[in-house]
Parts: C-alpha cells; structure tokens; sequence
C-alpha cells in the first residue's frame, strides 16, 4: 500500500488532486485509517488514475469521466479515444504555427518597409522550358495555403520522375494561375526542368511553358516562408519605374536543399510597360 504522497509521486499527480478526487468519489482511497484519517492506496489504483487523467486531458468533466469509468471503457477503446485526441492536438499545434509563421512574415514586412534595396532588381526575358510537373489547387495565394499544397506536390513528382529513371536537366520552376471556379483558389504547378526529348512519364504531365517576353526579377534567399518582404521590394519596384504586373509570379528554385535557410529562388513577375495616358484637351 502507499500513502497519498507516496502514490501521488508514482502517479504524476497532486495530493490535492487525489484529496479532491477521492471528496467527488471518482478515485477512493483503498483504506482510510479510521483513528488518524490518512489514505493509502494500492498499486492497482494508478491503472484507474492514467485512465482519469487521460480522459480529462480528452475535454471531458469530472462527472463524464466517472460515467465512462464505471462503463469500463476497455484499453481498446480508451486508446481509440487517446488518438483522436491527440490527432486533433496536433492538428491545433500544427495550425497555430503556420499562424505564428504568417505573422512573424508580415512583421518581417512591415519592418523591412523602406529598408530593402531595389537596385537588384532586373528587368529580362525568361526562355520557355519544358517541365515535367504535377498540379493542385489551393484555397488562395498566401503562403499558408501555397506552402501546404506545393510541398507534397514536388516530393510526390521527385519520386515519379526517379521510379521513371529520368533525370531533371535544371532547376524547378512553379507558376501560378487562378482557378477556373473563379472563387478565389489558385492552381499551383510544380514543375521540374526535363530534357527536351522527355516526352512520357507515368503520372506526370509534360508541358512546354512559353517564355516570358519581359519580366521583373529578383533572388530571394531563404525560406519561402519568408518570401513575402522580397514580394513587396518587387511590387514596389514595378510601380515606381513604369510597369505593371500582368501576372503570377513564377518562381525558379536556384538552389534547394535539406536546409530551407540556404534556398535561393528567383522570382519572376511577368510585367509591361504602362501606357502613357492621352491628354486631356
């Protein structure tokens, strides 16, 4: 037998918390000393203990708890019931982060604001390529619905093209276009650079994309969570010397590794001049 210290280090808990579980009548003591009132409690008690704990940490109440336990949900079950929690936790975490992400980008931004040089940006033509690519929708064009979208796009389409023995002959290029629905999503493409005499891979589509005949452009280093100042010295610079975007980014992947913090990635924002408005007489 242990005491409620004893068994209370044993079980990860509080005494307070056993006094207050054994005042509801969800976990009794085994025997209670009927001159000094202490609790002592058996080894096969921390059994009913996890299970309180762990349906607790579920969401449930007290009194949910008790009816559960005195239902005796098996392992089975109680383990069924453990994992959907903790698909549901991570599935929270995982969200917070990628909300944490965009807010740390958009200070980043804000911060940056004047202090990023446009004198790298360059005005050029982009030659056509032929790609082999897989394609996805995604719910708009932040990085929160890009990033989760592309990524297995290309893991998946660096496997097909491997299993079909063909080698890219230079750098992934992804491009973007708004989805026939018209309600918002985008069509993500993410495409490798073939030989031209590539003509055929299982599951891949392969494709010519045109050139562009003139487009602003500039390297952004680092993570493409941390595109979005880079995105804005661009916008900035086409306003201010005489053009207009006339479409998505495409995004040519230079260097790409295990490592997101060594990533160089070239954008290219396809742009024209603007016209010069007629007087007004």
């Amino acid at each position: 037998m242990f005491t409620i210290g004893d068994f209370a280090r044993h079980g990860r808990v509080s005494v307070r918390m056993l006094r207050h579980y054994d005042a509801v009548g969800l976990l009794r003591p085994a025997r209670v000393d009927p001159h000094s009132g202490y609790r002592f409690y058996g080894a096969g008690q921390l059994a009913r203990l996890n299970r309180v704990i762990a349906l607790k940490d579920l969401g449930f109440t007290l009194d949910q708890v008790r009816s559960i336990l005195d239902e005796e949900v098996g392992p089975e079950e109680l383990r069924g019931m453990l994992r959907l929690r903790q698909a549901e936790l991570e599935s929270a975490v995982s969200e917070a982060a990628a909300r944490l992400a965009r807010v740390a980008a958009r200070l980043r931004a804000i911060e940056s604001e004047g202090h990023m040089s446009t004198q790298d940006v360059v005005v050029k033509s982009v030659p056509a390529a032929r790609l082999a690519e897989l394609t996805g929708v995604a719910a708009g064009f932040g990085p929160g619905e890009i990033g989760p979208v592309i990524t297995p796009l290309y893991q998946e389409l660096c496997a097909r093209l491997e299993a079909a023995g063909v080698t890219a002959s230079g750098p992934g290029i992804a491009y973007y276009e708004d989805a026939p629905e018209g309600d918002g999503s985008i069509v993500v493409h993410a495409g490798m650079t073939v030989p031209a005499g590539v003509v055929d891979v299982p599951g891949v589509r392969i494709v010519d994309l045109p050139g562009l005949e003139r487009a602003a452009t500039v390297v952004h280093r680092g993570a493409m969570e941390e595109l979005l100042p880079t995105i804005q010295t661009l916008a900035t610079w086409v306003d201010a010397n005489g053009y207009r975007s006339v479409g998505y980014s495409r995004e040519l992947y230079l260097e790409w590794s295990e490592d997101p913090a060594d990533w160089v990635t070239e954008l290219q924002e396809p742009v024209e001049p603007v016209e010069q408005a007629a007087p007004v007489e």
